[in-house]
């Protein structure tokens, strides 16, 4: 009886902590909600990029990773969601360097398209330094970060995903309407087979980063009502399918449609090509800094999950506000710390989208299938798996080699916090 007792103190503790912690608060999320999640985790810093990825690769090379890879990582996530509940009542995590290493490339980027909103609303004003845009960025993610659970930022995910629709929309028709530039040049960035080299790698690492969005998808299916009857899988795939519909409209204008008019003299931020008209251009980087504030909080939430059931379940802590308040407002501050040393976008985003973003969003995914279900030797499951995995490895190797490279050089006349 006593026993009995014990058990069941156990397991009312147990939900408590499950029902305190922001992945398992709440599992009433609608297959909708997959969608508009996965846009927001997805589409983001990358899709900016892509025009300049495009640069290095060249038109061929360009338009085939681009291409390839979203049928890869649309192959990946499939298996993801079809392996998240394979052991019942135990939830799988992804990369904690992943998660991180977006947050960090996330208050660069707010902080970024926050000083080029104000150089363009105010081009006479007194020049304000990065650091200041990233610590005001920074603040506004200081408040959001207590709120409770994923559930609780559905709203501002919706509206993030709105925004980048919108930006992406503003980059691709923008530049278009712009039209080709008198002097464009679509031979290679570099001007020698070194640097064509290091360049060539260096995008890999982007479009790798484009991709990350797989890094939360855990999470968000685990915020789905799911039983033996009904898994969480079905109405998960629906609405990452219907995400990546919405990936592809958003990245493939921008990135060919933005290097078809600059060519190899498009910026690594598309936005800052562009310089009119001036109120778009402002628009659009406002636009930015909206999605990248839901950006930032869907990868932090995961963060602050992790972090909070290791202080709870392993250390012992009580679940309280002030627990959360402390692990949630130093995770901030250190990602704002690091965004602000190393403010290098287009070298942040090869070198994290190289080094974590690939394994879990090219081949992982692969490697776990071919262990769990061990599809037949030379079948088209065997082969299609191994393609992903000799691509998403190298991919991993070469692109981070790239992108140390371009911030080792970008980095040469900068001083800390200048």
């Amino acid at each position: 009886m006593a026993y009995n007792e014990s058990q069941n103190d156990a397991a009312a503790k147990d939900k408590a902590i499950d029902d305190w912690l922001p992945i398992t608060a709440s599992r009433n999320a609608k297959w909708w909600y997959s969608t508009f999640h996965n846009v927001t985790a997805m589409v983001g810093a990358g899709v900016l990029s892509l025009p300049y990825a495009m640069a290095q690769l060249g038109w061929g090379p360009g338009i085939a990773i681009l291409v390839l890879s979203w049928v890869i990582t649309l192959y990946t996530l499939w298996q993801m969601v079809e392996m998240h509940e394979m052991v019942p009542g135990k939830r799988f995590r992804q990369q904690l360097v992943v998660q991180v290493g977006t947050n960090i490339v996330y208050m660069v980027t707010g902080g970024k398209s926050l000083k080029k909103f104000h150089d363009v609303v105010c081009p006479n004003c007194k020049d304000i330094r990065l650091t200041f845009f990233i610590m005001i960025f920074a603040s506004v993610q200081m408040v959001l970060a207590h709120l409770p659970n994923l559930n609780s930022i559905s709203a501002m995910s919706l509206a993030a995903a709105v925004m980048s629709l919108s930006y992406s929309t503003i980059a691709w028709a923008a530049t278009l309407n712009k039209g080709v530039q008198p002097d464009v040049d679509y031979s290679y960035k570099a001007s020698t087979r070194t640097g064509a080299f290091f360049g060539f790698i260096t995008a890999l690492g982007d479009v790798a980063f484009a991709y990350a969005g797989h890094n939360v998808v855990l999470e968000i299916q685990a915020t789905i009502p799911s039983s033996p009857e009904k898994p969480s899988k079905k109405p998960m795939w629906r609405g990452a399918l219907l995400a990546y519909l919405v990936v592809a409209f958003c990245y493939f204008p921008v990135a060919w449609i933005g290097y078809w008019c600059y060519g190899n003299s498009v910026d690594d931020n598309i936005l800052i090509s562009l310089q009119k008209p001036s109120w778009l251009i402002a628009a659009a980087n406002m636009f930015v800094v909206v999605h990248v504030i839901g950006s930032y909080q869907i990868y932090a939430i995961a963060v602050f999950d992790l972090l909070e059931t290791a202080l709870v379940k392993k250390l012992h802590f009580s679940p309280s506000f002030m627990l959360r308040f402390v692990t949630r407002t130093v995770y901030v501050g250190l990602t704002m710390f690091v965004g602000i040393c190393i403010p290098f976008f287009g070298g942040l985003l090869s070198f994290f989208g190289g080094f974590a973003f690939a394994p879990t969003t090219y081949f992982l995914p692969c490697i776990m299938w071919l262990s769990i279900y061990k599809p037949k030797r030379f079948g088209l499951s065997w082969t299609a798996n191994w393609v992903c995995i000799v691509f998403g490895v190298l991919l991993m190797i070469l692109s981070p080699i790239g992108a140390l490279r371009h911030i080792i050089l970008t980095a040469k006349d900068y001083e800390f916090f200048s």
